[in-house]
């Protein structure tokens, strides 16, 4: 659209460029939150899934470790103490893995797509700036 003078365009002109402009810029603003969305989306997905590796792990751990360690373990102490440590261990080891997992989804929440709120309360403010003149 080539760049005319406003002043030469009849009001109804002016109002079929604003009406035109502003669907295309809430269209664009939509396909940035979709995207934004879906990045998101993609962080909580891999939040999800170490929340879930970390149950698996371990109740593999559980299950497998255990027997072997507290019997080695009860070579040096008694049976019940050697269940104990590791116990202890292994409970280490999940709430590590599942405070990984946390800030995973923290970094995904709220899920609402900043980037585009800024950009439509600065749109919104500009257009706002404009009218005023």
């Amino acid at each position: 659209m080539p760049d005319l003078d406003m002043r030469d365009q009849s009001v109804s002109e002016l109002f079929q460029r604003l009406s035109q402009q502003m669907a295309t810029l809430v269209r664009e603003e939509i396909r940035l939150a979709q995207a934004e969305l879906k990045e998101k989306g993609k962080k909580a997905g891999i939040g999800v899934g170490l929340f879930g590796a970390a149950g698996l792990v371990g109740l593999y751990a559980a299950g497998a470790a255990v027997a072997g360690i507290v019997l080695l373990l009860a070579q040096a102490v008694a049976t019940w103490i050697a269940a104990f440590i590791t116990a202890g261990a292994l409970a280490v080891i999940a709430a590590v893995m599942a405070l990984a997992g946390k800030s995973k989804v923290e970094e995904a929440t709220p899920p609402k797509p900043d980037a585009a709120i800024q950009s439509v309360q600065a749109d919104v403010a500009e257009i706002k700036e404009k009218a005023h003149r």
